[in-house]
């Protein structure tokens, strides 16, 4: 069933009672390490070049064919990736063509992937939230990822679509206020339970005719 829903401001639960958030580590405190086949620094103008780069802290990891950074110090400093770009998050990942991060007080703080699509997931235990669009905008400080452009979020049975939702990591809540499609779709029915099968007529002892006496 698909429904239009053209209020101007919505708020859709997409995976039943809010979750809690969970305690954030604190990431500031972690080492972060930068891998790379090649690099390129430009002390003049602050510039550093990197090829077939790896950056990880934590369970966050970023991946790329190629990178440009502003800088190494991690206090304040804007990072653009290109080239098969794949975040991996403490319980999500994104992945697109191109990306910007900052990095604010020792810690990844921003994300804005870009693709065709960009795609990103959460997974919580059993439950997989996935969504894509032209341009994801994750804030990890404030949990919440901005999906604008041809923006679609499913969670494996509910799906919506519409030009932005921003979705809560933490609440797991989609909010809109442009028009958005809701498709519902129906539950499978449960199979039958196979019946077991009848046994079989136990036979008659044989009789032994008595001789005549």
């Amino acid at each position: 069933m698909a429904c239009s829903l053209r209020r101007p401001a919505i708020a859709v639960v997409l995976l039943g009672a809010a979750a809690c958030a969970a305690i954030a580590q604190d990431r500031s405190r972690l080492p972060i390490t930068v891998e790379a086949r090649s690099s390129d620094f430009d002390y003049k103008n602050s510039v550093l070049v990197f090829d077939d780069v790896t950056i990880v802290q934590g369970a966050i990891r970023i991946t790329a064919e190629r990178a440009q950074a502003s800088g190494l110090d991690f206090d304040d400093s804007g990072w653009e990736f290109s080239g098969s770009v794949r975040i991996k998050l403490p319980d999500g990942a994104l992945a697109s063509d191109t990306a910007r991060v900052r990095f604010a007080k020792g810690e990844i703080h921003s994300a804005t992937v870009t693709g065709a699509p960009a795609t990103f997931e959460q997974r919580r235990e059993t439950d997989l939230t996935q969504g894509r669009a032209k341009r994801i905008d994750y804030d990890l400080s404030r949990g919440t990822v901005e999906l604008a452009g041809d923006a679609w979020l499913s969670d494996g049975r509910n799906e919506i679509t519409g030009a932005t939702l921003v979705y809560s990591t933490e609440n797991q809540r989609v909010i809109s206020r442009e028009q958005v499609v809701i498709t519902i779709k129906p539950r499978e029915p449960e199979a039958a339970p196979t019946p077991a099968p009848t046994p079989a007529p136990t036979p008659a002892p044989a009789t032994v005719p008595k001789k005549p006496e």
